[in-house]
């Protein structure tokens, strides 16, 4: 029986138990029936109101109460509390108010990763690797901060101003900042960079407000460049808005196409089709996906592909089919509520099963590592009632995600398994950190990407540095796997570092060798 299981069978006993103890205390009282006009809800609350034995705190009821009813729908019907408001919308806005930088939590300090170009902490002379030590009056270092509490610190509305002390390396004294907050704009177009002479290749990372835009004028700057064929890729793509994802489909498809069309019980059928000419529609394109591409970028491969438009290439996508509409409440909490179905143009609802536990349909990706589909593809089993054709004759299936074209399982390799260890308990990611951190002022000779990617290598003084910090966490691996690791990190670390110097412009270049899904998707387009 799980905790949730066991919590909830308490909480009824107990209730059962106070029900008796004041059936007892009231047997003989004569106590008339009270008509409560309205739902059981409100007479729970009415009686709550009238009896309860303490003052009850009316606000904290009505939100856990609500909370529980979204809980009970779908996994994808929320309650949004008012101190969550802007937390929560603020990614799909295209901007919010705040000091312009990027910070991540490192030993229980504020360090600043990267500074936003013109923003107003860059404009104040707040550097990558300060430390932020007070905010405002408050000491803000070794007092456990999530990076919840940071957001709020730092966040507030335009034109507020926020006092901050931080410390520099190489400075012995705490320095003072006033910075006032500005609107600071939020990409969902991660980056868009010429693979070679002929290959674009742009990232997108959600659907927000301003996706269209975005990837409308990265577009045009890669069609600049020589573009003749674009990799588009998907993978970590959450979502985002409907209509964003629609915009962005229609550049890749004729006018009149279907995009999409959704339904629900109160809401008839909308059908979503390209509304105009789009400026990729006679260009090759590959998309890829992976098992957290859902929502709208299930809208867009989706769309590609039941319209035999270019090639879905990677792994299953989430499986998320269902529409949400925000509805804000008169204190401006706001529900966001299930409403309708999408389907892709062959009529596929490719939302995947779900049997009332949320926490098993959020981690179903885990299940799909422990059942082998991430190494095994033929392990993917479809039922014959969610097939459906493309007007090409391809098949496609609903029911659990977009199927890419090209499946590319993971490597299941043992010499491969030290270096992903060190990689994904984040031991490669702290130690490039720590070393830019470290060197910062030699690394700043490097004035773009392409310098830095001609002349930085990683020696083996650094990866047997490396070694000696996984080694600290009890990751230890064999001589063989050492040199696998070696070879890996001579290009993941660096492509940190130069993430930590030139933010994703100098990751994804430098990376890109190593991916071995887009690596699959330039054979593609090759014809290979």
């Amino acid at each position: 029986m799980d905790s949730n299981k066991a919590k909830a069978i308490v909480i009824i006993l107990l209730a059962l138990a106070g029900f008796w103890v004041g059936h007892l205390i009231n047997k003989d009282a004569n106590r008339p029936t009270v008509n409560v006009e309205g739902s059981k809800f409100d007479e729970a609350m009415w009686y709550i109101g009238n009896d309860y034995v303490d003052e009850p705190d009316y606000q904290k009821l009505q939100d856990e109460s609500i909370a529980a009813m979204m809980q009970a729908l779908d996994p994808h019907s929320d309650y949004i509390p008012l101190e969550e408001f802007d937390e929560v919308n603020d990614p799909l806005q295209g901007s919010f108010d705040g000091i312009g930088v990027q910070f991540r939590l490192e030993r229980d300090t504020i360090a600043v990763v990267n500074v936003i170009k013109g923003g107003p902490s860059e404009k104040v002379g707040i550097m990558a690797g300060d430390r932020i030590i007070y905010v405002d009056d408050s000491l803000v270092a070794s007092k456990k901060l999530t990076n919840d509490d940071v957001m709020h610190l730092l966040k507030g509305p335009k034109n507020t101003k926020v006092r901050v002390k931080v410390l520099r390396r190489g400075i012995d004294d705490m320095m003072d900042f006033t910075i006032t907050r500005a609107a600071i704009p939020t990409y969902s177009v991660d980056i868009a960079y010429m693979l070679d002479e002929k290959t674009g290749y742009l990232k997108l990372s959600k659907f927000s407000a301003t996706t269209a835009d975005e990837f409308k004028k990265s577009v045009k700057k890669l069609k600049s460049e020589g573009m003749q064929q674009l990799v588009f890729d998907l993978r970590g793509n959450t979502g985002g808005y409907l209509s964003a994802a629609v915009d962005v489909a229609d550049e890749f498809l004729p006018r009149g196409s279907m995009i999409v069309y959704t339904e629900g019980r109160n809401r008839p059928r909308q059908d979503l089709k390209a509304r105009r000419r789009g400026m990729l529609e006679e260009m090759p394109v590959v998309v890829l996906i992976d098992g957290e591409s859902a929502s709208a970028s299930e809208i867009v491969a989706g769309a590609l592909q039941d319209n035999d438009r270019g090639t879905i290439i990677g792994r299953r996508s989430f499986g998320k089919g269902l529409v949400q509409e925000q509805i804000l409440l008169s204190d401006r909490s706001a529900l966001r509520l299930t409403v309708a179905r999408y389907y892709t143009p062959t009529g596929r609802c490719i939302q995947k099963p779900f049997d009332g536990d949320r926490e098993k349909y959020l981690y179903e990706s885990y299940d799909r590592y422990l059942n082998g589909e991430l190494f095994h593809p033929d392990s993917i089993h479809f039922a014959d009632s969610l097939k459906y054709t493309t007007p090409k004759g391809k098949t496609v299936y609903g029911g659990g995600g977009i199927m890419p074209d090209i499946y590319v399982p993971l490597v299941d390799d043992s010499t491969e398994y030290y270096f992903n260890r060190i990689a994904n308990l984040g031991v490669l990611y702290q130690y490039a950190f720590d070393y830019t951190d470290r060197h910062r002022q030699q690394l700043k000779q490097y004035k773009t990407v392409e310098a830095f990617d001609r002349s930085f290598t990683v020696t083996d003084a650094m990866f047997d540095e490396l070694v000696r910090q996984a080694e600290a966490k009890k990751i230890k691996g064999t001589e063989e796997q050492k040199q696998v690791a070696r070879r890996e990190a001579n290009v993941l670390l660096k492509a940190y570092v130069a993430r930590n110097l030139f933010d994703d412009e100098g990751f994804y270049p430098i990376y890109a060798p190593m991916d071995e899904v887009l690596q699959r998707a330039l054979k593609e387009l090759k014809g290979e």
